[in-house]
């Protein structure tokens, strides 16, 4: 790794494990020209992309966007770090806009005016984990968020939860998170929706001030304590803005005295002449001002508002929004303009809400920047319920892995628009039952943008169970409440994954370029990935589609829902025998909470464990909390040693 300034004009030749790249640097009228020359079959990084995996013969604009759906060549979530299959990393070391044009043999990235790059060189895995250690490690998310998330913004009141978690219990259908974001009074994002109260304190509620006798949510301390109770954990939604409400809305004097002082105590972002910088027409939120999260007045003020919340039980927030710097002169407390803030602002977001609530709790974020991993989690943001969505949002995981974001997830089968048909919402159920995120969510009744897009008629709720009810299909809910129990099936190697993922800087979602960059059928591969180091996930993305045709690398793959061999090194079929094409490596093992004898899919909840160890011999170890050594599991031919911990369980060997 290397630190390089592009002053005036220079060159340099880089080493690479097989060839050398060469740079030179020139100023320009706007900015400085890098010219990067070297040999390179394929590109990828540059965070989470919707459109290509591979960006050779593309240019790329690396600015954080806000773009509802149908995300293209636009990006929530960017960052000016690539790398290639021979060897060559870069980062632009800035937080301005940047543009690369990725052409044949050459690599042309436009930078601000001396700008300074960081260089790598090595495996993809080397030059990943020398990126991310640029910024600091990976946080690593409570065991918890590694079960199913559910959500529906038509969940606006304690009942509807209620009536949620009485869904889930009758379909059997586990969960552990459950986002509600039409909490609030949609003004503050700060006080539960219909609570009468004086004026907050300066310091901030302690939520004694709150009478909810007529509020949809008549108990929320009590209600966030029955779930937890349950094994569910509340996650509450936030945008960041000093709300401008319209004149249909009802009026929240709370909102206009946090107004009054953002303005007051210039806790917002601020044009060149001082006055508060507005969200321009034509964006969301429109008319808004944004807290400025680099005055640390601002993080003070903002979650003093917001203390209770954790105090009651809240354990995160959904951090939606963030792409709200739109003028290049806007100015914030850190000497910094919008130049840097268009970008940066989305990082700065989300740093202070993840430093607010801790380690304990989680995040579950849209909008990002370079160093994002630092971050955890994020989702794909807003697509419709289209199957050629289901792709993108594909693309844009494995991209975001390859720039080193290790905990990502997407809205089962979208979130917009009429309902998802069923074969698109299962084929997108096992799929996110092998992401680091599981989860549905559903936008309001109706259509969120009912003007550009008018959504299904009553409603939108993405629940299996509504699935079920609207297209006809008896049987449906409990169809789909197996991949939830699945999930919770697999929640033990996915935590010891993610530990693993942290510990080594490395992705949990693996594209196979990310460990066989010289093989041609991992470069041209975008639609297979490893989940950890036991599981390789072929997904199904074509309309109807049961089965498919995939590369295997080289070794012994066994199908995860037969048991069936298959050697790798070459394109084999998966059909619908296969139930979903997903498949353990051989030598390596998985431990899943399922009680002995059982099979997958059947509920445990701690009461038993099955380790599935796939090949004559083999190892794996099993991490149980961060710092704390390994469970090391090692088998050869009918010798099985298990470590303390693991002697009572069941195993099934696969050979």
């Amino acid at each position: 790794m290397k630190r390089l300034a592009c002053t005036g004009t220079g060159r340099l030749v880089w080493p690479l494990p097989e060839t050398e790249a060469r740079l030179n640097w020139q100023p320009l009228a706007n900015g400085t020209e890098l010219t990067v020359r070297l040999p390179y079959r394929g590109v990828w990084g540059l965070g989470e992309k919707y459109d290509p995996l591979n960006h050779k013969g593309r240019a790329v604009r690396n600015q954080v966007e806000e773009k509802f759906c149908f995300q293209g060549e636009h990006t929530y979530c960017p960052a000016p770090f690539f790398w290639t299959d021979s060897g060559f990393g870069l980062y632009a070391a800035t937080d301005r806009v940047t543009e690369f044009a990725f052409e044949e043999d050459r690599i042309r990235v436009l930078l601000p005016s001396n700008g300074t790059v960081v260089l790598f060189s090595g495996t993809p895995e080397t030059m990943i984990r020398e990126y991310m250690a640029w910024f600091g490690p990976a946080k690593l998310p409570p065991k918890w968020a590694f079960g199913p998330w559910v959500s529906a913004n038509h969940w606006n009141s304690q009942a509807a939860v209620e009536q949620a978690l009485e869904a889930l219990h009758r379909h059997n259908c586990p969960a552990t998170v459950l986002v509600v974001e039409a909490w609030s009074d949609e003004a503050t994002f700060s006080i539960f929706n219909g609570a009468r109260y004086a004026p907050l304190p300066p310091q901030g509620p302690t939520g004694e001030e709150f009478d909810f006798s007529q509020s949809p949510w008549p108990d929320p301390k009590g209600m966030i304590r029955r779930l937890q109770e349950a094994g569910v954990h509340f996650v509450l939604w936030q945008v960041p803005v000093y709300k401008k409400q319209s004149p249909a809305e009802p009026p929240c004097p709370q909102n206009d005295r946090d107004r009054e002082e953002a303005m007051r105590l210039g806790l917002c972002v601020r044009n060149a002449d001082g006055t508060p910088y507005i969200i321009p027409e034509g964006h969301w939120f429109a008319g808004s001002m944004v807290p400025d999260f680099t005055n640390p007045e601002t993080v003070k003020r903002w979650f003093d508002r917001r203390r209770y919340l954790l105090d009651w039980g809240v354990d995160g927030f959904k951090t939606d929004g963030g792409e709200f710097i739109c003028d290049d002169d806007a100015c914030f407390a850190d000497g910094s303009t919008g130049l840097e803030g268009r970008n940066r602002y989305a990082r700065q977001y989300t740093e202070a809400y993840s430093d607010f609530i801790g380690p304990d709790r989680v995040l579950f974020s849209r909008a990002g920047w370079a160093g994002q991993h630092t971050v955890p989690c994020h989702w794909a943001g807003d697509q419709q319920s289209q199957n050629s969505e289901l792709v993108s949002a594909l693309r844009a995981g494995l991209s975001a892995a390859l720039t080193g974001i290790p905990f990502w997830g997407f809205d089962i089968a979208g979130f917009a628009g009429p309902l998802p048909t069923p074969g698109l919402y299962r084929r997108a159920t096992m799929l996110a039952c092998f992401c680091p995120i599981m989860q549905w969510h559903s936008e309001p009744d109706g259509g969120q943008f009912r003007e550009l897009m008018p959504g299904g008629e009553g409603n939108n709720e993405r629940s299996p169970w509504n699935m079920e009810r609207a297209w006809a299909v008896p049987g449906f809910a409990g169809e789909m409440a197996f991949w939830h129990r699945l999930r919770m099936n697999l929640l033990p190697y996915l935590y010891s994954e993610a530990i693993r993922a942290v510990a080594q800087s490395r992705p949990l979602m693996r594209p196979l370029v990310y460990h066989w960059p010289g093989r041609e059928e991992a470069r041209t591969c975008w639609d297979e990935f490893l989940l950890g180091e036991s599981l390789l996930v072929a997904p199904l993305l074509e309309e109807n589609q049961t089965g498919r045709t995939l590369w295997l690398p080289e070794g012994g793959w066994y199908a995860l829902f037969t048991g069936q061999m298959f050697r790798g090194g070459q394109t084999v079929t998966a059909g619908p025998e296969l139930t979903f094409p997903v498949f353990v490596r051989e030598g390596s093992a998985l431990v899943l909470d399922l009680p002995a004898g059982a099979p997958l899919g059947t509920l445990a909840g701690g009461t038993g464990m099955q380790l599935i160890l796939a090949g004559d011999t083999g190892e794996y170890a099993w991490h149980t909390a961060p710092g704390d050594p390994p469970l090391c599991l090692r088998w050869d031919g009918d010798r099985v040693r298990l470590p303390a911990g693991l002697e009572n369980a069941e195993v099934v060997r696969w050979r």
